[in-house]
Formats: structure tokens, C-alpha cells, sequence
């Protein structure tokens, strides 16, 4: 097989690049280990910048999210059972957040990449790359029937996630880098269908732990509360999840709705970066070149800039031979990511409590979070990271 730009994973970042790709009139191949049942049944949340809504909607991919995603205006901070408004709209110029899932995004990204012509090859599974430094990369893998194939391009992109081969190719120590920070809490996360307790998320601190209330749908909601991140779900039964929620969110007047519990899980927390994040022909985007915490709600947001940038540097190489962009591909990405990884630090620092922290860092927490949502420059500083940078 042969085409220009040959796409390991079909997460955000890879359908992203190849529809923008498309729109460049440049082809690119898709290969996905996962089928797409399986891609598209897969919950997560998500939680999207002003940029990738923007993004979605330029490339024609927008019209479900704008029609069924939340746009919200705001958000919140409970702590010493008080809520304290941060209001997006006004501190951000405008700018908002949208709450739509990211399975919600890959069913969108997928429909519209298969009906303009787009060559997703699922259950195909990427097993090597071959000659990423050579004009000719190589991509070898299985297909869903078991065949032995390779993919010959331009230029690859991976975009296979934490556990893919394509980081792998970049020689770790010798070019590669990576830097690591695994925090000693986890979020247990449940799916309940209720109402919604809230029409704008709410983020809490609390002297058990942290907790966030989201939204789903009319009918669905998403809620995390910090844990342990080596304990087990076994553990805990929907009365003590629900009671150990009302413990942390409660008060004021608020109280949660509850409802069925039909899904439950562990996050753990844990930040990566990969530097650099392209090696002659290669180059990654996504979660296989970093990860963040869930807390600063950047993920998928990144992946998408990430997308963005390497979609424009290919563009330049194709359309006047420029290979500028391209050489300034990790430099432009990680000025994104490392921002994105400090305000996901920054957010966790402060709303969780972790085990080794004392009454002074409780207080000193208390006076931070009276600081932003009293001040308007530290409540700005806040809006305009979370709604985030603009794409351009």
C-alpha cells in the first residue's frame, strides 16, 4: 500500500490530522487496532475548548455538538461547602467550554472522514515502523484477517496513544526524553442516570478529597471523587459512593441528585511528556507523545492543537515544498503542551488533598482558592487557561 501520510490510531488527533489532511487535498491512511464498534463504545468525557469547538466547526464536523453539546458559560468552585462562580464568558473575552463526550466526537469524526472518501482500516494493528529517518517510512502491520502488510508513505503520524509502537521508534536517551509526574491520587468515576444536579460543572474541594459533578445529557451525568488509585471498584457499593459525594459536596443548599449507577471506574493521575516529538519522517501527536491529569480538562484539547499544528506543516510541505513548519513542529506543539501541563498541575495542586500534606498546605490551599475566586486578575488567569489558547 501507498499513500502520502500514513496514520497510526483513530483517537482524535488521527481523525483531526487526516480530515484537515483531506481538506488540503493531501491523502492519508488510517490504521486503527480497535474496531469501530468498539472505538465508538468507549465513554470518556470531554470536555472542549472554545478552539476545538471552532476547529470541529471549520472542518464541517460541528453540526452534532453544536446541536446536542453543553455550552457552558462558567463554572464552579465549592469549598468550605460555599460555591464561588468563575464566569467564563465575561473573563475570557467571550469564549465558553462545551461539555460533549469524546466518543460523541470520534462518531462524528469517523462518519464525516468515510463519507468524504476517507481509508480507515480498523482491527488493522500497527506491529512496527521501518525507516522513519529514509524519504520512504515504513508502517508494518496485521490486518483484521491476519495478513502481514505495509503501509509505504511520506511522512507518519503517530497517533496510536500511551501503550502504540510509534513512540517506541523515536530511540529513548539517545533523542528521546521523557518527563514523568505520577500523582498519589486517583478519580473514581461513575455514570448515573439522574437529572442533572447542576447546569455548569463543579469543582470541589473538600478535607476528604476532591470531587467534580459534570453532565452527560439530559438524562445521564458524570461525578468523580478522588481516591486511592491503587483501590478497586469492588470496594465501594452505590450507597457509599453516594454518601461519600453528599460528604463532599453538599451544603449551602445544594445536595445532589442521585440516580442508577450503570458504570464505575479508577483513573489514575499521572502527567508525560515526550520530547521530541518528531524523528526524521515521524511525528507524534496526542496522547502518544503526552498526558495529562484530568483536572485542567486539556486532553483532548491537545491533541486536537496538536493536529492542527502538524496538519498546517504538512499542508506547507505539499503546496510549496516549505519544510519550515515541519522542523518547528515539536517546538510550536510543546509550547501548547507545556502550558496545558502546568495548568492541569496547577488545577490538581489546587483541589485534591493528597496523603503527605499537612495542615499547613490545607490552609495554605484555602487561601489560594479565596485569591481566585475573589480576585479578578487570578480569576481570569483561570478563565482564559481553561476556555484556552487560541489555535492560531
Amino acid at each position: 500500500m501507498r499513500t502520502q501520510v500514513g496514520i497510526v490510531g483513530a483517537g482524535p488527533a488521527g481523525l483531526l490530522l487526516s480530515h484537515m489532511l483531506h481538506l488540503r487535498g493531501i491523502e492519508s491512511v488510517i490504521l486503527e487496532s480497535r474496531s469501530r464498534a468498539a472505538i465508538e463504545a468507549t465513554i470518556r468525557a470531554g470536555v472542549l475548548e472554545q478552539g476545538t469547538v471552532d476547529l470541529m466547526t471549520e472542518i464541517g464536523a460541528g453540526e452534532r455538538m453544536k446541536r446536542e453539546g453543553f455550552v457552558h458559560h462558567g463554572f464552579e468552585i465549592r469549598f468550605q461547602n460555599r460555591s464561588h462562580r468563575i464566569n467564563l464568558h465575561d473573563l475570557a473575552n467571550g469564549r465558553t467550554i462545551t461539555v460533549y463526550a469524546q466518543h460523541e466526537v470520534l462518531k462524528d469524526l469517523i462518519e464525516l472522514r468515510l463519507a468524504t472518501g476517507g481509508q480507515i482500516l480498523f482491527e488493522a494493528r500497527a506491529e512496527g515502523l521501518e525507516d522513519v529517518t529514509s524519504d520512504r517510512p515504513r508502517i508494518r502491520f496485521t490486518t483484521k484477517e491476519g495478513a502481514a502488510e505495509e503501509l509505504i508513505c511520506d511522512f507518519v503520524a503517530g497517533c496510536d496513544g500511551s501503550y502504540g509502537v510509534c513512540r517506541k521508534a523515536i530511540p529513548e536517551g539517545t533523542v528521546r526524553q521523557d518527563y514523568f509526574r505520577t500523582y498519589p491520587a486517583g478519580w473514581f468515576g461513575i455514570l448515573a442516570k439522574a437529572p442533572p444536579s447542576s447546569h455548569e460543572l463543579i469543582y470541589t474541594h473538600h478535607e476528604r478529597g476532591f470531587a467534580l459533578i459534570s453532565t452527560r445529557s439530559p438524562n445521564v451525568q458524570r461525578m468523580y471523587f478522588q481516591c486511592d488509585p491503587n483501590d478497586k471498584v469492588a470496594n465501594w457499593s452505590d450507597d457509599r459512593i453516594w454518601a461519600e459525594l453528599h460528604a463532599r459536596v453538599s451544603g449551602d443548599g445544594f445536595r445532589l441528585k442521585e440516580g442508577e449507577i450503570f458504570q464505575k471506574n479508577i483513573v489514575p493521575l499521572r502527567s508525560f511528556v515526550a520530547e521530541p516529538m518528531q524523528h526524521g519522517r515521524l511525528f507524534l501527536a496526542g496522547d502518544a507523545a503526552h498526558s495529562v491529569p484530568p483536572t485542567g480538562a486539556k486532553g483532548l484539547n491537545l491533541a486536537a492543537a496538536d493536529a492542527h499544528v502538524l496538519a498546517r506543516a504538512i499542508g506547507a510541505y505539499y503546496s510549496a515544498n516549505a519544510t519550515d513548519l515541519l522542523e518547528a513542529y515539536t517546538a510550536t506543539a510543546l509550547r501548547r503542551v507545556w502550558r496545558g501541563q502546568w495548568f492541569s498541575w496547577y488545577m490538581t495542586q489546587l483541589l485534591h488533598r493528597f496523603p503527605d500534606a499537612g495542615a499547613f498546605d490545607l490552609k495554605r490551599q484555602l487561601a489560594e482558592l479565596e485569591l481566585v475566586t475573589s480576585s479578578r486578575a487570578a480569576a481570569t488567569m483561570i478563565a482564559e487557561n481553561y476556555v484556552g489558547l487560541p489555535l492560531s
